[in-house]
């Protein structure tokens, strides 16, 4: 979390430093501690630049949106959500100015190091920055002027999506090149490799990949969260409408990148082992173990208040009343899965505690504190929430059009989207089918553990193939149930339970288990809801959605959720940031001063808890802003 923002003004630090006449490793902010004053800085930074760059990806996608269906609402929606933008740029480019100021003079020996390796990345930075900020407000204060050539506008958001993704992979670039240095010989622990070496280090691409649906996620949380307080404050009926259709959106982008966040999630957490396996025990079982559980109740909260603000939903929706009677059991599913998926594996348990259970670990509750049950669990929470988005979906549809009539274009579309499904199913399963153990590290005795793996994926593609079957025997809701039903299964009591055996006999190849559920999981979402869209396709529906018509109570879920979110987003960054320890540099550049420890989770959770506050507050102001401008226009 130390090092993104703003640092084309590195080159003149560096300049100023190499001419002074004492050369001190570390300074403090006023005597105050110089690494918590970096870590608010660059919190705050992180917090504005994951909005920054998560409301472009679905505000040109929401006004793409408009101009397919000729819709008004959507880009109304699509221009709130880039006032949103605007209002809190200027606040994130202060921050970075703040930041760079912040890293060169109170850690110059750092920066030296990192200035000698990145340097030149520093001033690309600078270039694309400059290239955000002239097309951001283009793309912004030529809306109305470009009304009529939205080819151009919405290309000029694309543009924008594009260099935000470029900023954000060379500043992702310094963060994870301290966490895995690559380029350095071993003898002298110099830097010898070039620039790129630097760049693509081990965990850049997947910490983009995890920021990339992280941004989504937060972004779409704070859109949800302003359309909350304006649906709340309206004192028109159009407005309640419209806020509680944006507050809705919000919250549905937010959900639908939340469902594919804990495998990226997992991905860089399997990438972090891989490259020191030190790192990654103090990750998921050392001195982070205790701050991991705390982050899955971030993540289970997330998807819990997800579902309830959606089955709240459907009290606006003609019709949905018909399905009320399964909440029950998903509430059930999910409050159970969110038990076990944030039960540790070790309690901090006192000497007569641990004699009176027998030992550090409970004789039952201990499996699921190990990955086998997380994994279990979390993918049925995912499938718990896709079902209510279904739910939710199909709640005012009465009469529907049989597949048979859809025409060719939804036949051709279905066999598209369910063919790659059902392609890459087959190909991870013939990849764990003649996957050798040597490249595991296990010995050749153990490859009759993968064999049970890759017939689950078999049968995976065989469901898909009958589901399509199905639909296009105009029979697609037996199709998505049998489909549905199979992914449970496979993925939450085949390979679920199946991951206690490989972890005991064959550890390594549990991280494939993890794939293979994670890929079965999102092949029956992209099966199913392709289905889903054409089989209802042009339906009759009992009534037109009333929005509008939501209690408070929804919207004060819509807020929880964005603290909820907010607070998350915290704790995973100090996660990774601190799973250095005593390094600057992992391994390189030792952190030789006073602050060389890791802080305790109480001292992070205040940290965070101030970082989260001073956001709100800052970002209310910002929006307090924007919304003077547009009372002046209207005036």
């Amino acid at each position: 979390m130390f090092l993104s923002g703003i640092v084309f003004l590195g080159g003149v630090f560096s300049v100023f430093g190499a001419g002074a006449q004492e050369i001190v490793d570390y300074r403090t902010f006023f005597g105050f501690d110089p690494r918590t004053t970096v870590w608010i800085i660059a919190e705050l930074h992180l917090m504005f630049g994951a909005f920054v760059l998560g409301v472009p990806m679905f505000a040109v996608t929401v006004e793409y949106v408009g101009v397919l269906t000729g819709e008004e609402r959507y880009d109304r929606l699509a221009k709130d959500f880039t006032r949103l933008l605007s209002a809190s740029f200027a606040l994130t480019a202060a921050l970075g100015g703040l930041l760079t100021f912040a890293l060169f003079t109170l850690y110059p020996k750092v920066m030296t190091f990192m200035s000698g390796i990145f340097h030149e990345s520093f001033y690309i930075y600078a270039f694309f920055f400059f290239g955000e900020t002239f097309v951001l407000y283009f793309y912004y204060y030529s809306w109305d002027r470009l009304k009529n050539r939205k080819g151009i506008h919405i290309s000029a958001g694309i543009l924008l999506n594009l260099i935000g993704l470029i900023i954000m992979g060379i500043s992702n670039s310094w963060a994870t090149y301290m966490m895995s240095p690559s380029g350095i010989d071993p003898e002298t622990m110099k830097f010898t490799g070039t620039l790129m070496d630097a760049i693509w280090n081990p965990l850049w691409n997947p910490l983009n990949l995890h920021r990339i649906l992280g941004n989504a996620v937060f972004g779409g949380y704070v859109a949800g969260a302003y359309a909350a307080v304006k649906f709340l404050t309206a004192q028109t009926e159009e407005d309640r409408a419209h806020y509680d259709w944006m507050g809705y959106v919000g919250n549905f982008i937010a959900i639908v990148s939340l469902l594919f966040l804990p495998f990226a999630g997992y991905y860089l957490g399997r990438e972090v082992y891989s490259f020191s396996p030190v790192m990654g025990n103090n990750m998921m079982g050392g001195a982070f173990s205790w701050t991991f559980i705390i982050q899955a109740i971030g993540i289970g909260s997330l998807l819990i208040l997800g579902n309830f603000y959606l089955w709240m939903g459907m009290g606006r929706i003609p019709g949905a009343e018909r399905y009320q009677g399964f909440i029950k059991f998903i509430l059930f599913i999910l409050t159970l899965s969110f038990a076990i998926w944030l039960t540790p594996h070790n309690l901090p348990l006192s000497s007569g505690e641990q004699l009176r259970m027998g030992g550090q670990y409970h004789p039952t509750l201990k499996f699921f504190g190990l990955m086998p049950a997380k994994n279990a669990v979390i993918n049925f929470m995912i499938l718990g929430t896709f079902f209510s988005f279904l739910l939710y979906r199909r709640g005012n549809i009465s009469k529907t059009i049989p597949f048979s009539q859809q025409g060719g274009g939804a036949k051709f579309w279905t066999l598209i989207f369910t063919g790659l499904a059902f392609a890459s199913i087959l190909w991870y399963g013939e990849y764990l089918w003649n996957l050798d153990p040597k490249e595991l590290d296990l010995p050749p005795e153990k490859v009759e553990f993968f064999s049970l793996a890759a017939w689950c994926l078999i049968g995976q593609a065989f469901f898909i193939a009958v589901a399509v079957a199905f639909t296009f025997k105009d029979q697609g809701k037996i199709g998505q149930a049998i489909l549905f039903t199979y992914t449970v299964i496979n993925t939450v009591f085949i390979l679920g339970i199946y991951g206690f055996v490989v972890m005991a006999e064959a550890s390594p190849f549990l991280r494939n288990i993890a794939v293979a559920q994670w890929l079965s999981m999102l092949s029956c979402i992209i099966a199913v809801l392709t289905i889903d869209i054409f089989i209802f396709r042009k339906a009759e529906h009992m009534g037109a959605i009333r929005w509008g018509k939501m209690s408070a109570v929804s919207q004060y879920v819509l807020l929880t959720l964005f603290i909820v979110s907010l607070l998350t987003m915290g704790i995973m960054g100090f996660i990774r940031s601190g799973l250095r320890e005593n390094w600057h540099v992992y391994g390189v550049l030792e952190d030789t001063s006073d602050w060389a420890f890791t802080p305790t989770n109480l001292y992070a959770a205040k940290v965070i808890a101030f970082c989260a506050l001073t956001f709100i507050l800052m970002m209310t102001v910002a929006f307090w802003l924007s919304e003077l401008g547009e009372k002046k226009k209207v005036k």
